[in-house]
């Protein structure tokens, strides 16, 4: 193996990198000049990184400016680090409310993500590191997070997403799941017990940005001996409270859900 598709990635890093100094646009010559390189490999990178709309034409000038991805993952990373220090202390107030495990996932593709979790302390819990991923279909925050998703994503889920069997509890038809997880949507909160692991249970209920759009499932996990012991619609209760507590953070109210129930 040689090191060129690295020193590639990393001309195309460089060359995205220019345009920190935000002028309007940049041409192919400009660009060579300040990145040391031929005019036709710039040229190159730029045409691989616009089909990739990281980078556009100004049709009126022939220059180069960043692509509307760009600003869409600068937005993604926004909403981690956002995310990230609003849930910090409520994660940590729910883990210490119920005793159990406390986590926060995102959805990516047919998977959530675990973005941020705090163990339990009791000598029984459970090993979910953060960055793991899960599948949709047998997770209480994989349901929370579908069923707030928009119409055509949950169908394009429902369609195209393999419903595997990991347990005889696992939702495994995609009419039942599409019941469950309409739901989910009536009550504001999801549960799975022994549908991705048999003797493991969870509860999970949305995060909301400041529109109002669900971006992050909060949830607690524990072993189903534990989970049946506690009053589900307790745990539903304090569950839902701590979304709703990071949600206000992220700058969500009810006058915004209001708003759009109008709309």
């Amino acid at each position: 193996m040689t090191d060129a598709p690295l020193q590639t990635v990393t001309n195309a890093a460089r060359l995205l990198k220019a345009f920190l100094t935000r002028e309007e646009s940049l041409g192919v010559s400009e660009l060579a000049r300040r990145l040391g390189l031929g005019k036709s490999a710039v040229h190159r990178l730029l045409t691989t990184l616009a089909t990739e709309g990281l980078v556009e034409q100004d049709p009126a000038t022939g220059g180069y400016r960043l692509g509307l991805v760009v600003f869409e993952l600068g937005e993604a990373v926004r909403v981690h680090m956002d995310l990230h220090a609003a849930a910090g202390s409520v994660l940590a107030h729910l883990r210490e409310e119920t005793g159990e495990s406390a986590q926060v996932g995102m959805l990516d593709g047919h998977d959530v993500v675990y973005v941020d979790r705090l163990e339990s302390s009791h000598a029984l819990r459970l090993f979910t590191e953060t960055g793991r991923r899960v599948p949709v279909h047998c997770t209480s925050s994989g349901k929370v997070l579908m069923a707030f998703a928009s119409e055509p994503v949950r169908e394009r889920f429902l369609a195209t997403a393999s419903l595997t069997r990991h347990t005889p509890q696992t939702i495994t038809d995609p009419d039942e799941m599409r019941r469950a997880l309409g739901t989910v949507r009536a009550r504001g909160w999801a549960d799975a017990v022994d549908e991705r692991e048999l003797g493991i249970a969870s509860l999970a209920a949305p995060i909301r940005d400041r529109h109002g759009a669900v971006v992050a499932a909060i949830g607690i996990g524990a072993p189903v001996s534990r989970f049946r012991a506690m009053p589900r619609k307790r745990l539903a209760r304090v569950v839902v409270e701590a979304g709703e507590a990071v949600s206000r953070r992220l700058g969500w109210s009810e006058d915004v859900m209001s708003l759009r129930k109008e709309s």
